[in-house]
């Protein structure tokens, strides 16, 4: 009698002592944890590597984290309509570039850019994409894409007016893509120029002038000198330099300790 009801009872719950069956194992998707795996990497190397250093202890000092953010856009122009200001300005946002692991994306409407001069200031050839644009949209188009893309050291876009939307769009996109974003501005108006003035969402912004080459003790042309102005620097403060241009290795080095000394005694800056 015991011995049927417990046979009994076994049947009525027999799936409490049945093995269940094992189910198959779930299907890799191997493409998804590629990409997976890569956008880690790329995260866990902006966490790692977020600032790109100028390597004089005087520059970095004025900039917050010792360095310009990669993940963030950058501006640079310069301090007049004259054609040697704008250059330095080129020059010097070739030597960031080239300071940079990668490819290059340059973005420009006009076709006048030297690359020689960008090589000596350690921006090889063979590094950069160069794109003709025809008019500044396209150029913010490219640049977007270029700092979406997440593969480049830097993108650079030639620009006479930077909107504060497009700015935006701009530092969302080398946010998205962990980019470092340049903006040479360039003009040929005076009202051109004076929209620099206006405001950016650009992290840092820099006007660099022309000053005589470095003397040399025999006739000929010495090292290039500028006047380096961060007009505008988030987190940070205004400030001035008088610098050796970019060397072969995209490197500057300052030439007075006009760096060191607060903006209120070298005079009023135009902060935007």
């Amino acid at each position: 009698m015991v011995k049927g009801g417990a046979l009994t009872l076994l049947e009525q719950n027999k799936n409490i002592w049945t093995p269940r069956k094992q189910e198959d194992p779930p299907v890799r998707n191997s493409a998804a944890l590629d990409r997976l795996r890569a956008e880690i990497g790329r995260l866990e190397r902006r966490s790692s590597d977020a600032v790109l250093p100028f390597g004089d202890a005087a520059l970095d000092a004025v900039l917050p984290g010792g360095g310009l953010a990669r993940a963030a856009l950058h501006e640079a122009a310069g301090a007049g309509e004259e054609a040697e200001h704008g250059a330095a300005a080129a020059v010097f946002l070739a030597g960031v570039a080239a300071r940079t692991e990668g490819p290059v994306l340059w973005c420009a409407r006009r076709a006048d850019l030297f690359p020689p001069a960008l090589a000596q200031a350690g921006l090889a050839p063979d590094r950069v994409v160069y794109v003709a644009a025809a008019d500044d949209a396209a150029v913010l188009a490219c640049l977007e894409e270029g700092l979406r893309h997440g593969g480049l050291g830097a993108a650079v876009g030639e620009l006479a007016r930077l909107p504060m939307v497009a700015s935006r769009r701009l530092q969302l996109a080398a946010e998205t893509g962990g980019t470092l974003g340049l903006v040479l501005r360039r003009w040929r108006r005076a009202a051109e120029a004076r929209a620099f003035a206006q405001p950016t969402a650009a992290a840092t912004r820099w006007r660099i002038a022309a000053l005589p080459a470095a003397p040399l003790p025999v006739p000929g042309v010495g090292r290039p000198r500028w006047r380096l102005e961060l007009v505008r620097c988030r987190g940070g403060e205004a400030a001035a330099f008088d610098v050796e241009a970019c060397d072969g290795a995209g490197r500057l080095a300052v030439l007075s300790d006009l760096g060191d000394r607060p903006a209120a005694a070298r005079g009023p800056r135009a902060v935007a």
